[in-house]
């Protein structure tokens, strides 16, 4: 993507998962209950399935308490997905979290777009404080609509009033970028922090000293 096209952002968008905190979550059970029995889990169950239904605006505990029902012979393991969340979704992406602060810290309006559960979002804001610190936070439960639906940039667009080739938005899925990108905005798929940083000194909205 041209990066000299653009105006300066007048916002910068964040997703969460990978790219604010890890979201691996086979490697997590992996350590939960060993490789063997994870595989035969996600083999048998459709984890992913669940958290898109959790993310479209279901109920966390109890879609995992019902996923858990329909699969006794993983109910256990099931379970793990509500009682361990704060380590299945995390750690802490550190210079993602100090890119976020060093924005607020140049005024920088940062805001928050992800497909993401309304209570696993809070447990996950109460533990990452950074999650907290958004001037606008989208989640996709609260709004009816997930990325990349086209409606959903919409609404951001509506919601801050910013016109959308002042936007940038980083998400380290591809689909969801080339969405943004499509309504006009600034996009950039996260791959590590690091390019990350670069795509933001670029933009004229951090030094590279404040991206370090």
């Amino acid at each position: 993507m041209s990066r000299t096209r653009f105006p300066r952002p007048e916002a910068v968008i964040f997703d969460i998962g990978n790219v604010l905190i890890e979201w691996q979550p086979e490697a997590r059970y992996d350590a939960f209950v060993g490789p063997v029995r994870r595989a035969a889990l996600f083999a048998a169950v459709d984890l992913h399935a669940m958290a898109d239904a959790i993310d479209q605006g279901a109920g966390f505990a109890q879609t995992v308490a019902a996923t858990a029902a329909a699969h006794p012979d993983f109910a256990a393991e099931i379970n793990l997905w509500r009682d361990r969340w704060t380590e299945l979704a995390g750690p802490a992406i550190d210079h993602s979290v100090r890119l976020l602060r060093a924005l607020r810290r140049a005024d920088v309006p940062v805001f928050a777009l992800s497909n993401y559960g309304h209570d696993s979002f809070a447990i996950s804001a109460a533990h990452y404080p950074a999650l907290a610190e958004f001037d606008r936070t989208y989640i996709s439960s609260r709004m009816g609509v997930t990325k990349p639906d086209a409606r959903i940039y919409q609404m951001v667009e509506e919601d801050c009033a910013i016109a959308p080739d002042r936007l940038l938005f980083t998400d380290d899925r591809a689909e969801n970028v080339a969405a943004a990108v499509a309504r006009g905005w600034q996009g950039h798929i996260f791959e590590r922090p690091q390019g990350w940083a670069a795509r933001l000194v670029a933009a004229g909205l951090l030094t590279r000293e404040e991206a370090a």
